[in-house]
């Protein structure tokens, strides 16, 4: 989505509806980046979602509370020391700036009215919360910018407050003709570019909205069109202004394979896959997985900094081992040398270098033996023996060894592929115990198993089939031992890293159930795992009964023995999630 400033300036219109003359009850910091102001109005209590994360930097207005912190940030005390109780007086956009400015009075310790402005600024990484009083000297900011952040511009406290330059951009809200004509058709830069870099406010996909509007080639250089065609042009941009000068917004999300693609104020309506009453609405559906997966991806990043260390460690592991087990492959040549010494030796005269000997298990072939001069035929052979016995050992003690590291990849592999699928803190928390579990990471002070274990996936089948999918080891185990009927049908990707799939029977015999309900299980199975980017992926299927897991072996981890297998698309598209 556009984050810009036509949206913005929808925002505004509805807070500005909404809360002006509302009474701030209740300052929260549910996240370092993020504030949830509870608004009393006179027949309303709102709670307004302000957040300056560089990802989804987002301001709406929402029915939903958030869990705070236990000790508020000192951010958060300093906005309930002066803001608590203030009447909401104004709310604007500077421009078409993505900026809110939210206005605000209230008392001071002396009992005198004072004015402070919370401006939150909506810039990708440059995105801020910032509170300035009468005089425009910044009071704090949600992130604090020294100069030696930005040469631009310092957010510090007793700072002047100012919006930076927006890189000689013109405001498109007090653009007259002459201007629009001078600023816009003057370089040979594509329209639809040249749209975004010469005005406020604009995105690249606004800017496409006005090329379209005014049925212009977004491509072609600015600086050669006709002056009918800049005319048409001009008309457009005008009628996008006027729309929000007049406040008539359309709020809607546009899907591409029924995903949300991008939501908009201002595109036209016959293309909107579905419409909003408000922008908060269409922000809040728009933005609640994103969000959410960006939230869980950012507090996940030590798990997957420390997983993706190990696993590394444990693939260059597997390779010396690999290579270990490599040198070994002569050992049974030096076994057979012995025993044909051995059998031999009798024929071997004092100086011999080498000696050609008849091969006992193939009496065609003949085969020559290098011999130490200094040692006699028997020292010979048990100097063979013991390089047989020797290598024996590395084979042996390598073999046990790789065999351990294949498990241990095969763990940290999953885990990986868990940190994807996580949800929420619950999962998280689960994958963090396993790595303590598994010796990969201690466990803090204030570190405990979770009692109240995340759920798997669920979904329904298109014939009303219940699907389960584990997103970690611990959920897998869960549904494949906990949660399972013996006739229950199991669905794992094949040879590689995956959800433990279950396809509930619901009592019925395997006749019974549908081809379909199959290959939608093996569709999910192939989705969650570490397949997913491809089209298809061979998928192993049988019943639960037919899985067994090793006395101490660690989870998610199974064996069966006999299996059915198909390929199976990873679209699943035409399956319902269920809660």
């Amino acid at each position: 989505m556009a984050f810009d400033g036509f949206t913005v300036a929808a925002l505004t219109a509805e807070l500005k509806k909404k809360i002006t003359g509302g009474r701030i009850y209740k300052v929260a910091q549910p996240e370092p980046d993020t504030l949830l102001i509870t608004v009393k109005t006179n027949s309303d209590t709102l709670r307004l979602l302000i957040s300056a994360n560089a990802s989804f930097p987002l301001i709406y207005l929402t029915d939903k509370n958030r869990p705070s912190p236990q000790t508020a940030p000192s951010f958060c005390m300093l906005l309930r020391k002066h803001l608590q109780n203030g009447r909401i007086v104004d709310i604007k956009q500077p421009g078409l700036e993505r900026t809110i400015e939210i206005i605000i009075e209230h008392m001071d310790e002396m009992g005198d009215m004072r004015s402070h402005t919370l401006s939150a600024e909506f810039m990708g990484k440059h995105s801020n919360i910032i509170l300035y009083d009468e005089n425009k000297i910044i009071t704090d900011a949600i992130k604090r910018i020294p100069a030696s952040v930005s040469s631009v511009r310092e957010v510090l406290p007793g700072r002047e407050y100012f919006i930076p330059n927006s890189a000689d951009k013109t405001d498109p809200l007090y653009t007259d003709e002459v201007e629009f004509y001078r600023k816009l058709f003057s370089i040979p830069t594509p329209l639809r570019k040249a749209v975004y870099t010469c005005f406020t406010g604009f995105s690249p996909l606004t800017s496409l909205e006005l090329c379209e509007r005014s049925d212009m080639d977004p491509e072609r250089p600015a600086n050669s069109l006709t002056l009918d065609e800049r005319t048409r042009i001009y008309h457009c941009f005008c009628d996008m202004i006027n729309s929000i000068k007049k406040e008539e917004f359309f709020c809607g999300i546009y899907r591409d394979f029924e995903k949300p693609a991008f939501s908009s104020v201002i595109l036209k309506k016959h293309i909107c896959s579905e419409r909003f009453e408000s922008p908060s609405e269409m922000l809040i559906y728009y933005y609640a997985d994103k969000e959410k997966n960006n939230r869980i991806r950012q507090r996940s990043a030590d798990l997957r900094k420390l997983s993706s260390v190990f696993l590394e460690r444990a693939y260059k592991k597997r390779s010396i081992q690999e290579q270990d087990i490599q040198k070994t492959k002569d050992r049974d040549k030096y076994k057979k040398f012995g025993e044909l010494l051995q059998a031999y030796g009798y024929s071997i005269k004092q100086g011999q270098t080498s000696v050609k000997v008849p091969d006992y298990y193939d009496n065609d072939n003949i085969i020559e033996i290098p011999l130490k001069t200094e040692l006699s035929p028997q020292e010979n052979a048990n100097n063979y023996f013991k390089k047989y016995n020797k290598l024996k050992r590395t084979f042996e003690a390598a073999s046990e060894q790789l065999s351990e590291t294949k498990t241990e990849i095969t763990q940290l592999e999953n885990i990986s592929l868990a940190l994807e699928l996580a949800e929420n803190e619950t999962d998280l928390t689960e994958i963090r115990q396993e790595l303590i579990s598994a010796g990969y990471l201690h466990s803090g002070k204030n570190e405990h198993k979770n009692n109240t274990p995340s759920p798997p996936l669920k979904f329904l089948s298109s014939d009303g089939f219940e699907i389960l999918v584990g997103k970690n080891n611990y959920q897998n185990d869960e549904i494949t031992f906990k949660m399972s009927d013996p006739d229950d049908w199991w669905f794992h990707a094949k040879d590689i890293p995956g959800s433990h799939v279950l396809l509930k029977a619901k009592g019925l015999k395997t006749e019974e159930i549908p081809d379909r309900a199959f290959e939608e299980a093996a569709s999910l199975a192939a989705k969650y795992s570490k397949g997913s980017d491809t089209d298809k992926v061979e998928v192993d299927y049988i019943q639960k009964k037919e899985i067994k897991k090793p006395a101490g072996a660690k989870p998610g981890f199974v064996v069966y023995y006999t299996n059915y297998s198909m390929i199976a698309d990873t679209d699943i598209r035409n399956l319902r999630q269920i809660k």
